[in-house]
């Protein structure tokens, strides 16, 4: 059978950097086995989902370069799609689900309770067959002893996170479910649904969490926890890939640099780690650094003027040839080291051309071509500079004849 994995996220605000490394294990392992990698969007909460969201999904997958070869094309629910097993939005699935509760009710395998609808879960312990963690056996507990049915249908009508997980894994054919482990305490009941439905669950692989420096779990307002930290920053995605392969998973050589294509060919579950993983944000600048120092000047060059960018300075009030020429200088000693990704160097090397010394060079060579160039040089660099700079300007005697 042809694997098929599938990323899951719920559009209510950024892309964690967890949920980026879910996604890439997906990726990765659908490479390697010659599989499919679809992405599905969680979006039944309509309180907190929003398309804005959707977008920095998808932005965030696009930039790593994880092609998806089934799901949304849009952020829009109702947009262009690529699969024939779609809709791949849960909000458009409604019809899905209400055809499966009726199943299960008809069946005596769910009942209305105080107008919401439960699942007759099992009582006896659920083996869960993990790829990474293991066997796991899962017994009640003292509180679900007393009543071990969950709702899969809240009162409202809104079906629940864990029916809708499920039957979306069925229809759309997913053989192997790669998530966080987090998500292990819930596949008791995700098999047990399965089991309802009459079909065999699919493999589950439960990969490590990250983890701060610290130990502790990584909130949204830690350090490096949100994708789009690394695309304001200035990081390569090459780097960002490499780096979230090596959390939770070690290749046998323990080779730590691995462009993706690598990776693909090396990549398979059992090598995941089973330990939670620490987040080393100076490994993943070492590794920053290691493939800076591999670019091509104009890529470079361009990394380089997107993150002035993100930093609030406009390079098109600049003379191009000037920018360019400073940025790769610059870039030349900063991409040796660990910090490549900051700009310091290179404001400071325009700013420096202020100095009396540079001035003086600038306009001894009483060039038309020289003099133009140090003309709009003048003027752009205005908005960088610090205001008692622009006041020390204004005062400076010269005989512009």
């Amino acid at each position: 059978m042809k694997t098929r994995v599938r990323f899951a996220p719920s559009p209510t605000g950024y892309l964690h950097i967890g949920g980026a490394r879910t996604a890439l294990f997906n990726w990765l392992y659908a490479r390697h086995t010659g599989g499919t990698f679809v992405l599905r969007i969680e979006d039944t909460d309509a309180a907190r989902n929003s398309q804005e969201a959707v977008e920095v999904i998808l932005s965030g997958l696009r930039w790593l370069g994880l092609n998806w070869d089934e799901g949304p094309l849009t952020a829009d629910a109702t947009g262009t799609c690529k699969g024939d097993r779609g809709p791949y939005f849960q909000s458009q699935r409604k019809e899905n689900y209400q055809r499966r509760i009726e199943a299960l009710l008809s069946r005596g395998l769910a009942y209305e309770h105080d107008g919401a609808i439960k699942f007759k879960m099992q009582r006896e312990p659920i083996l869960i067959p993990d790829l990474v963690v293991g066997n796991v056996l899962r017994k009640l507990t003292d509180r679900e002893e007393v009543d071990p049915d969950f709702v899969i249908v809240r009162s409202d009508g809104q079906p629940v996170f864990h029916f809708v997980n499920v039957v979306d894994d069925l229809e759309m054919g997913i053989t192997h479910v790669i998530r966080g482990e987090d998500h292990l305490s819930n596949t008791a009941k995700h098999i047990a649904l399965f089991k309802a439905f009459g079909v065999e669950p699919p493999k589950y692989a439960h990969i490590p969490l990250i983890l701060n420096a610290d130990g502790s779990k990584m909130s949204k307002r830690d350090r490096g926890a949100s994708l789009t930290t690394y695309l304001d920053d200035g990081f390569l995605p090459e780097a960002v890939n490499n780096y979230l392969c090596l959390l939770g998973w070690s290749p046998k050589d323990n080779i730590e640099k691995l462009s993706l294509a690598e990776v693909v060919e090396r990549f398979d579950l059992p090598q995941v780690l089973r330990h939670n993983a620490k987040f080393d944000f100076e490994k993943l600048t070492w590794l920053q650094g290691e493939y800076c120092r591999e670019l091509a000047p104009d890529r470079f060059y361009e990394s380089g003027v997107h993150a002035l960018g993100k930093a609030g300075i406009d390079t098109n009030k600049l003379p191009v040839a000037y920018v360019k020429r400073r940025w790769i200088r610059v870039g030349g000693r900063s991409r040796r080291s660990r910090n490549c990704r900051r700009m310091r160097d290179f404001i400071s090397e325009m700013k420096s051309v202020m100095t009396p010394k540079r001035r003086r060079r600038v306009l001894c060579r009483r060039t038309n071509r020289g003099w133009r160039n140090f003309e709009m040089l003048l003027g752009s660099l205005l908005h960088l500079m610090p205001r008692h700079w622009k006041l020390r300007l204004r005062l400076w005697p010269v005989n512009w004849g």
